[in-house]
């Protein structure tokens, strides 16, 4: 896993996330109940902003960044690629309209996908534009 060395890359713009209020399970895709990315993942800038990731096994997430928060709709493949990587499709279907940690502010309705490499031990892991190392940004640790 690489760190942070890049300047802090907003996850709106990575991933488009950030939102208010709570997402219908029934619109979301569930996941298997022993998925290894449920859970409550943090990510921290270098300038010590946090953003929070609690990613539910209804298929839901609630993502903060500093005072924006977001609620979105996952797809996550159950089984990494070939090359490791689990596909991590998201879609935000409310934002609060507040500033992330890079400053931008997020929209409802935009739809991305990236790909997440996990450790080994289940402990962290990075989110890449990107089946490749080089298009990383993390890690975000379990908490």
């Amino acid at each position: 896993m690489r760190s942070l060395a890049r300047p802090f890359v907003s996850r709106v713009a990575c991933i488009a996330a950030c939102g208010l209020l709570a997402v219908s399970a029934a619109h979301a895709e569930a996941l298997p109940a022993n998925h290894p990315l449920i859970g409550t993942w943090v990510i921290t800038a270098p300038n010590g902003c946090a953003e929070t990731y609690v990613v539910r096994a209804d298929g839901t997430a609630t993502i903060t960044s500093a005072d924006e928060v977001a609620e979105s709709q996952l797809t996550i493949s159950e089984q990494p690629s070939a090359r490791g990587f689990f596909k991590w499709t998201e879609k935000v279907v409310n934002d609060n309209g507040k500033k992330d940690c890079s400053g931008d502010v997020g929209a409802a309705g935009k739809v991305a996908v990236n790909f997440v490499l996990l450790s080994p031990d289940k402990s962290q892991f990075a989110m890449c534009d990107r089946e490749d190392r080089t298009s990383c940004i993390g890690p975000f640790k379990r908490k």
